[in-house]
């Protein structure tokens, strides 16, 4: 039991002392997590509103796809991407295997579903009324969805904030196409599987730390709400 206590105080060190392998890995993964959830958020939130409003044929199949994909294995998403990638792949000329830009797109696509499933289910069930209202009013589909997408604001940051938890948390994928190189492509969660096949554990506590810590601010954000609510 003395390693481990040994570990946490070795740990609370490096973050005290900020140790600078462990603070570019903590930064890498917040613009990783943070860019890919502005891009899927971007793209999926307009585009869950109207497919939320709108009535199609095979939507309810459509709903059933969509929900499915929002539990994509990660190491599914991250093969995908790294055979597209790789040098032989149809995207292999631009290079971008084990960089932190592949990492973006294999986190993006990864999240995309859930933003736009989380938000499509919104849109469903409390958007139409907003519809309704702005077509009372004489606004183009464009105004509307912007409606909706004012009027659910709330929602929709906590739609947001699900969205980066699950890249933040994310371990697959980008292990796949970053391929975890040290001072490139290391992020928390790669990094700490890492450090304890290593045997080193303050590092891998100290990131473990700031990930629960994370963690925290982000269920705190989602009960801060609840609780208005």
């Amino acid at each position: 039991m003395d390693y481990i206590l040994k570990g946490f105080i070795e740990a609370l060190k490096l973050l005290v002392t900020l140790d600078k392998e462990v603070y570019k890995i903590i930064f890498l993964s917040l613009f990783i997590s943070s860019i890919s959830t502005i891009i899927a958020s971007l793209i999926s939130i307009p585009l869950g509103v109207f497919l939320g409003i709108k009535e199609f044929k095979y939507k309810s199949i459509f709903s059933r796809v969509l929900f499915t994909l929002m539990s994509t294995p990660s190491v599914i998403v991250g093969l995908v991407i790294a055979i597209l990638l790789s040098r032989r792949g149809p995207f292999g000329f631009l290079q971008l295997l084990y960089t932190p830009t592949a990492m973006i797109i294999a986190q993006t696509l990864l999240v995309f579903p859930l933003c736009m499933g989380l938000t499509y289910n919104l849109s469903k069930n409390r958007g139409k009324k907003i519809d309704n209202v702005g077509l009372t009013l004489g606004a183009n589909l464009f105004e509307r969805i912007f409606l909706i997408i004012r009027e659910l604001k709330l929602d929709l940051i906590i739609n947001i904030v699900t969205t980066f938890s699950r890249a933040i948390s994310e371990v697959g994928a980008v292990m796949i196409v970053g391929g975890n190189i040290k001072n490139h492509t290391r992020v928390i969660t790669t990094s700490i599987a890492m450090f304890n096949s290593m045997g080193d554990y303050k590092k891998a506590i100290a990131l473990g730390l700031v990930l629960l810590l994370i963690s925290f601010t982000v269920n705190s954000v989602v009960y801060s709400y609840n609780q208005e609510d």
